[in-house]
C-alpha cells in the first residue's frame, strides 16, 4: 500500500467581532469580538505537540476572527511560576484565558482571580475543576479505551505494565484509565486473564517526562527479570511516556518486545509505529483543538454564556455531543463526583483516531510529522515498510 496523505479540511474559521465594533465577521453563533484580548497560559513546550501544532492554530483562529493574543507564556512544568504567568496577562488586559494548567488544584488561585475580574476561563485539553470554566479537550475516556482496545485485542491475556502520565492531571489519573477499564482491562485482571507487573494501579510518570518514564520502566523490566516474569504488553498513557517505555525496552533488548501504546501523533511515535517500536498511537489531530480554543475564547469575549459557545471543526473530530458546548460530569475534585451541578462542566469534546501502522496513510497532510519524520530508518520488512516505499 502506498503512502497516502489525506489532505486536511480545514473549514474557514468564521469567527466575529466587535466587542468594540469595526469590520469584523460572524462568528459561529452570530456574536462579535473584534479586537478581543486573549492570554494563554501553557504548562510546558517540553512536549513537542504544544508549540508544533496546538499554538499556531489557536493563534490563526484569534487573529482571523479579530482578535489578539496578550501573550503565551510557558511555565516550564512549574505551578507557582503559572500562577506567576496568569497575573501577568490579567495585568496585560486579558478579557478571556486559556489556561494548559500545570495542576488542576495549584491553578485554582489563578482561576479566582480571574473570576474576580470578571474574565472567561477556557480549560484547554487537561480539566480544572469548577462549573464557571469552558473545558476543551478530546475524549480522553475515548483515548484511554482506543489505547486499551488495540493491545487487548493483540495480547488479550498476560503480564502488563501499566506507565501513566503525571498525578495532577487527571487525564493521568482518572479519564485515561477510565478508558482502559471500558476496553475490559478491569474485568481481565479480575478473572486472572491478565497480570500486572509492577504497581498494580500502575506506575506515574512526574510532568509526563520520557526520561523518567525509561528510569521506571527500565526498573520494572530488572523487577521483572529477577522474578522470572515476562512482559507481554504496556499500557503507555502518551507518547512521551511511550517514548521511555520503547528507549528501556531497546536498550534492554528485551525479547519478545511487547506491543505498547501511546496517544498524541508526535513524529518520533509515529515513526516508532512505522518501526514497530510501539503497537497503537491514537492520533489527536490538535490543529482542530487550538483551532477550536481560538474560536471559543471570541465568543466568550462576544458575551456568550458558555453553554450557547459554538465551533466549527473538521467533521473527522467533531464532537458526538454536536459543535455547541454540552454537560460533562467531571470526577470531581477528590475523585467522587457530587450529587449536583457542582462537577458539571460545560464542554466541547473532540473525537481521537486510533492508528496502527497500517493506518499510517491517515495522517493527514497538515500535521507536523512529515513522511521523512515517519519513515526515518523504516525497511520494508518493518511494520510501516508497505506505506514507506
Amino acid at each position: 500500500m502506498s503512502y497516502r496523505r489525506v489532505a486536511v479540511l480545514f473549514g474557514a474559521i468564521a469567527i466575529v467581532a466587535a466587542a468594540c465594533g469595526g469590520g469584523a465577521s460572524p462568528s459561529p453563533s452570530g456574536g462579535t469580538a473584534a479586537g478581543c484580548k486573549v492570554g494563554i497560559s501553557w504548562n510546558n513546550f517540553q512536549q513537542p505537540r504544544w508549540a508544533a501544532t496546538d499554538k499556531p492554530a489557536m493563534f490563526k483562529a484569534i487573529q482571523d476572527g479579530g482578535g489578539t493574543v496578550v501573550g503565551d507564556p510557558d511555565a516550564n512544568l512549574d505551578s507557582q511560576r503559572q500562577l506567576s504567568d496568569v497575573d501577568t496577562l490579567i495585568s496585560n488586559g486579558a478579557q478571556v484565558l486559556i489556561l494548559l494548567a500545570q495542576d488542576q488544584k495549584a491553578i485554582l488561585p489563578a482561576l479566582q482571580k480571574a473570576k474576580d475580574s470578571a474574565i472567561p476561563v477556557i480549560a484547554y485539553d487537561r480539566l480544572i475543576e469548577d462549573p464557571g470554566v469552558l473545558y476543551i479537550t478530546f475524549d480522553n475516556i475515548g483515548v484511554g479505551k482506543a489505547e486499551a482496545d488495540a493491545i487487548l485485542k493483540k495480547v488479550p491475556k498476560g503480564n502488563y505494565v501499566l506507565i501513566k502520565g503525571d498525578p495532577g492531571d487527571p487525564n493521568a489519573s482518572t479519564f485515561l484509565p477510565q478508558g482502559w477499564d471500558q476496553a475490559g482491562l478491569k474485568d481481565k485482571v479480575a478473572s486472572g486473564d491478565i497480570k500486572i507487573i509492577g504497581p498494580a494501579d500502575g506506575t506515574y510518570t512526574d510532568g509526563w517526562k520520557t526520561e523518567k518514564a525509561q528510569a521506571n520502566m527500565e526498573a520494572i523490566i530488572d523487577a521483572a527479570n529477577s522474578s522470572g516474569q515476562t512482559i507481554d504488553a504496556v499500557l503507555a498513557e502518551n507518547d512521551s511516556t511511550a517514548l521511555g517505555v520503547a528507549a528501556a525496552l531497546t536498550g534492554k533488548s528485551y525479547d519478545p518486545y511487547p506491543p505498547v501504546s501511546g496517544q498524541d501523533g508526535d513524529p518520533a511515535n509515529l515513526n516508532n509505529l512505522a518501526l514497530g517500536k510501539q503497537y497503537v498511537d491514537v492520533w489527536k489531530n490538535s490543529n482542530e483543538l487550538g483551532k477550536a480554543a481560538g474560536q471559543a475564547a471570541l465568543e466568550l469575549c462576544a458575551g456568550k454564556a458558555l453553554g450557547e459557545v459554538t465551533v466549527n471543526v473538521d467533521p473527522s473530530v467533531a464532537p458526538l455531543a454536536g459543535n455547541t458546548a454540552a454537560d460533562f460530569t467531571t470526577p470531581g475534585p477528590d475523585g467522587k463526583p457530587a450529587s449536583g451541578d457542582e462537577n458539571v462542566v460545560k464542554s466541547i469534546i473532540l473525537q481521537p483516531t486510533p492508528l496502527l501502522a497500517e493506518d499510517l496513510d491517515k495522517v493527514t497532510s497538515g500535521w507536523y510529522a512529515t513522511k521523512e519524520d515517519i519513515c526515518k530508518g523504516v525497511k520494508a520488512s518493518d511494520p510501516g515498510g508497505p506505506d514507506c516505499q
